[in-house]
């Protein structure tokens, strides 16, 4: 997955990657950081050849607080 210039065009964009034991963990580790700034919510899982675990990527805005009902969760639909 490419981080293009749109992601990290000013000072506090941030991108972050989690990688875990599991999709699971993985996943609701980038909604809990959803709850510290606004948030993309995390990616669909991903695996890289040769390393542990699974990846989930969120893009962020640590200028602003995240939305009153909480980060995006795709997995709440």
């Amino acid at each position: 997955m490419e981080i293009s210039q749109e992601h990290l065009r000013e000072p506090g964009l941030v991108v972050i990657d989690v990688t875990a034991a599991d999709e699971e963990t993985a996943r609701q580790a980038a909604v809990e950081l959803g709850g510290l700034w606004l948030s993309s919510g995390p990616s669909a899982p991903w695996r890289t050849p040769g390393q542990p675990g699974v990846t989930v990527r969120a893009y962020a805005d640590l200028r602003r607080a995240p939305l009153a009902s909480g980060s995006f969760d795709p997995g709440a639909a």
